[in-house]
């Protein structure tokens, strides 16, 4: 998959290197930080090399617009992406645009984010949060706010896709699926990195072997779960009661077809990753944030007391979660400034050229860096890297056009579960803010981990029930 983009060439960093090429660029464990350091002087549209790859950047509000025009672009998959199919095959976040399998799954679990299904999710979204409190309850301790939200979120998805209770706030040490899960994405992410090495073949071979065990635990768990419902009688229970008995039980609406046992596991797979990853890292960042800006902390509290009134232990409803508008204001502050899903990928449809100038054909891609696009002073102002959750009022959105704000993906392979994580998100947000008061410690300096998704790295916070 080598981007060559016909030999063009575009702004780079200095010091690029025979062989390695900008490799000296890129800190481990941290390249989307490193690209944003590095490169954030570069203009619209950058490269780096690393060995035979060339990665073309995208830092421009405007130009990521262009570049997401659905009539003349679609998603591609970068590096990153194709090393995450051996782990998740055809799902929706790693299928191939023409892959069948994708167009019928989507069409398929569309109705598994309507109005009525989010109703059948809510009652879980509580339930689960309700073990986080409990949790919490009576700890004299800072907690690590981005385990703990990794918890809640990978608990509620699986309970909401495959009906499985992970035990991940009663059990002493992680189910058994958890570590295997984390090991193969591990796994993915180390093949990414070393497919443009010189020798890769070898080396990814030998990181395939240990892995192995890991990806057979997961399949092997979730083959299991597959079959057991495919076998419960018919006219028992609830068979669409989540995203399992959807798959299982729901034909196409024109063809008929349905998805085959394995491409349901892969599904299964792309859900509880990014279904826990994104949530647990919009979360975890809300409330760094919240914990640095007392103003803010102190909007969010006045709003969720203002609609759950004076029992902290009040639960939101289903129709009360839209009327938190503060907190998702928040929430999308948060996700502008460190997006959980920072970058996605761009080829055009047929040969174009860029309002840069630059001819690119299909084939080429481009990525486009969102914590760099949703930074742009042209759409965000030169206040545009502080936290300001008015950002998100209607006034002052009024005018901006929606493709500068892309979180979520864009077009018709964007993320199929927001309205799901959005939902999950303001429900816990609202539920501990009214439960209790928050300090982070004062001499913390935000650090981010660069997982399948970003993340808080060390980011504890003292919580105080409230009166």
């Amino acid at each position: 998959m080598l981007n060559d983009w016909s030999g063009q060439t575009f702004p780079r960093p200095t010091g690029r290197k025979p062989i390695v090429g900008d490799v000296g660029t890129i800190r481990p464990g941290s390249p989307l930080q490193s690209v944003m350091e590095n490169c954030g002087d570069l203009g619209p549209i950058f490269e780096l090399k690393v060995f035979d790859q060339k990665f073309v950047f995208v830092s421009s509000a405007e130009l990521a617009a262009e570049l997401s025009d659905e009539k003349r672009f679609e998603k591609a998959l970068s590096p990153a992406l194709l090393a995450l199919r051996d782990f998740a095959g055809s799902g929706l976040f790693t299928a191939y645009n023409d892959e069948t399998d994708w167009e019928l799954a989507h069409t398929l679990l569309m109705p598994a984010f309507t109005k009525a299904a989010m109703q059948r999710y809510h009652p879980i979204m509580l339930e689960v949060a309700r073990e986080l409190f409990g949790a919490w309850d009576g700890v004299d301790r800072p907690v690590d706010v981005s385990a703990d939200m990794t918890r809640l979120t990978l608990e509620t998805i699986s309970r909401s896709a495959f009906s499985t209770d992970f035990g991940s706030f009663s059990r002493e040490e992680p189910h058994p699926f958890i570590p295997a899960m984390i090991e193969a994405l591990r796994f993915g992410q180390r093949k990414g990195s070393l497919a443009t090495m010189p020798g890769a073949a070898m080396l990814m071979r030998r990181i395939e072997k240990r892995n192995a065990h890991h990806q057979a635990y997961v399949d092997d768990l979730l083959d299991g779960i597959i079959a057991e419902r495919r076998a419960e009688p018919t006219g028992t229970g609830e068979p669409d009661r989540d995203l399992l008995g959807i798959m299982l039980n729901t034909p196409h609406p024109e063809t008929g077809a349905r998805l085959n046992d394995l491409n349901i596991r892969h599904q299964i797979l792309t859900f509880l990753v990014a279904g826990h990853e994104t949530t647990s890292g919009a979360l975890s960042f809300a409330l760094y944030y919240l914990s640095r800006h007392p103003e803010a902390l102190a909007a969010a509290q006045a709003e969720v007391d203002e609609i759950l009134g004076s029992d902290r232990t009040a639960e939101p409803t289903f129709e009360q979660v839209p009327k938190f508008r503060y907190v998702r204001r928040v929430l999308d502050e948060g996700l502008r400034l460190w997006p959980t899903a920072p970058a996605y990928t761009r080829t055009p449809r047929e040969e174009l050229t860029l309002s840069t100038g630059h001819t690119m054909r299909p084939g080429d891609w481009a990525i486009i860096v969102l914590p760099m696009t949703h930074r742009d002073p042209a759409v965000w102002g030169e206040t545009a890297d502080e936290f300001d959750p008015d950002r998100f009022t209607v006034g002052r959105s009024r005018g901006r056009t929606p493709q500068t704000y892309k979180p979520f993906g864009t077009g018709e392979r964007a993320c199929i579960g927001r309205q799901f994580a959005l939902h999950e998100a303001v429900l816990v947000l609202a539920m501990l803010l009214h439960r209790h008061d928050i300090a982070g410690d004062p001499d913390y300096v935000l650090r981010i981990a660069e997982r399948l998704t970003l993340m808080p790295q060390g980011f504890e916070l003292t919580l105080t029930p409230r009166g």
